[in-house]
């Protein structure tokens, strides 16, 4: 469990490093041009996200994501005092990320963001984010998940106008960085709950789906072996 816990707190703090760092670097590069810098902070945060995926699962289950290790407790994964303590872990290491990057850019290391992202289009932006995020996890084969979710989630940041954190972690450290993916505290309050009723529709989406019975052309066949366990 001491494993598993110090692989989650290191591949979390890595993320926001990812996040929070190729933000600013991405704004200071960028001239003014903000499509130029969130097409650097998406391409930094899907490499990062696809190899820590990568890293990790055979340790952790790289959740990353107290959503993702939600699911995991309600199907039997994990159970409720392994997933308590993923998700107490995710969130510290979050921020322990969010302030290493700010070392490295010489900035403040304790700030909270005023960077407003607010209104009904963001809340279900994020809801559709963690939704899709989901449905990625437990739609492909598990030897995809680190591929496809880093190029979901590079996906996301520019097909939803809340450029998809689609984390509740992610969400409550980028509360705590007053640069280009900060987010300010008022606006995370709402972001959380999206994601967690998008990231629970998700799942039950993707159950319902896979219990739909098969066409009459192909109940013959012989039954798919049965994918293993774990999130990813």
């Amino acid at each position: 469990m001491t494993r598993r816990l110090a692989a989650e707190a290191l591949g979390t703090a890595f993320l926001l490093m990812a996040v929070i760092g190729s933000g600013i670097m991405g704004e200071r590069l960028a001239g003014g041009n903000a499509a130029i810098a969130l097409l650097a902070n998406t391409l930094a945060t899907g490499a990062a996200l696809t190899v820590l995926i990568s890293i990790f699962t055979p340790v952790s289950g790289a959740h990353f994501n107290p959503v993702v290790t939600l699911v995991s407790v309600l199907r039997g994964e994990t159970n409720v005092t392994e997933g308590v303590a993923y998700a107490a872990v995710q969130v510290a290491a979050a921020i322990a990320g969010v302030w290493a990057a700010h070392l490295m850019f010489a900035l403040p290391v304790f700030e909270v963001s005023g960077k407003l992202r607010d209104g009904p289009a963001q809340i279900f932006s994020e809801f559709v984010a963690t939704f899709g995020l989901m449905m990625t996890i437990h739609g492909v084969k598990r030897s995809q998940v680190a591929l496809m979710v880093g190029l979901y989630i590079a996906a996301a940041y520019w097909f939803t106008a809340s450029t998809s954190f689609a984390n509740p972690a992610v969400t409550i450290a980028r509360m705590l960085s007053d640069s280009f993916a900060g987010i300010a505290p008022s606006s995370a309050l709402l972001f959380v709950p999206a994601q967690i009723a998008g990231g629970l529709c998700g799942w039950l989406a993707w159950r319902r789906l896979r219990a739909e019975r098969a066409p009459a052309c192909s109940r013959a066949r012989p039954p798919a072996p049965s994918r293993a366990s774990g999130p990813w």
